[in-house]
């Protein structure tokens, strides 16, 4: 081979190695301005499509050297490691995708995912559940399985709390590592502690739920001294229907106004 060709061959594989150098380099650099436990993917990257390919294999070469952590196919976090071992995402990183699409809110963690913020149960499950408008069968993720619950009305930023308020009398019965009382105690006095305008708001919403639902509601409505909003509940309510919810007669004294056993 002659020193020309030589040269320029050498020139080219330069080049190229300098190239995937600097697309390394920018990844790096990427990450690094990422706060801890953010889960991404290759759309983070301002790169072009044609280096997808090389973006997601110098990905999985950072996950084989435990730079960074892999959540699931595709989806990647920087891991914060303490002395302990080394801590999860925050559920809502985990499921963001599946919470907003393209901007548009589609979904709102609820049920095993917000109990324990609510003060509810000191557990905290590895069942992520999202209420959605849309549901879609389960799915897993790293060692998070994730459920979806029908949400009737239209999902906003600002009724998300009281969904969930919903949610949770809802599901009253099903809230792990407490008692019916308990859980109640614990609604009556967040429910308790809403402005005027959200729990007239609340009444609203409930309307799209099921009779025990609503029931409740009304019931625990009457016990903070909000008799007076609570005429909708009960025109939709049937008269002569019974709904069992045990020990609900030990934090309210008017479960026989709202039928309740």
């Amino acid at each position: 081979m002659s020193s020309f060709l030589f040269n320029k061959l050498d020139k080219i594989l330069s080049l190229k190695k300098h190239k995937s150098l600097k697309t390394t380099d920018y990844i790096a650099n990427t990450i690094n301005r990422f706060p801890k436990g953010y889960v991404f993917t290759y759309e983070d990257f301002s790169i072009e499509v044609k280096k997808k390919e090389a973006v997601i294999k110098a990905l999985n070469r950072m996950v084989e050297a435990g730079k960074i952590s892999k959540l699931s196919k595709g989806k990647y976090y920087k891991a914060e490691k303490t002395p302990f071992g080394e801590v999860q995402p925050d559920q809502e990183q985990v499921v963001k995708d599946l919470l907003e699409d393209d901007g548009k809110l589609i979904g709102y963690l609820t049920g095993y995912s917000i109990y324990n913020k609510l003060g509810l149960t000191s557990q905290v499950s590895n069942t992520i559940q999202i209420g959605r408008n849309q549901t879609r069968p389960k799915l897993k993720r790293e060692r998070y399985t994730i459920s979806f619950i029908k949400q009737k009305n239209t999902i906003t930023r600002q009724n998300i709390p009281l969904l969930q308020i919903l949610d949770s009398i809802k599901y009253i019965k099903k809230i792990p590592d407490s008692s019916i009382k308990g859980s109640l105690e614990r609604l009556l006095k967040i429910v308790g502690k809403l402005p005027g305008n959200d729990k007239k708001e609340l009444v609203r919403l409930s309307l799209k739920y099921p009779p025990s639902t609503r029931a409740l509601l009304g019931a625990m409505l009457g016990e903070v001294k909000e008799e007076s909003i609570t005429n909708p509940l009960k025109v939709s309510l049937n008269p002569i229907t019974k709904y069992k919810v045990p020990g609900a007669s030990k934090v309210l004294s008017n479960t026989n106004t709202w039928n309740i056993l």
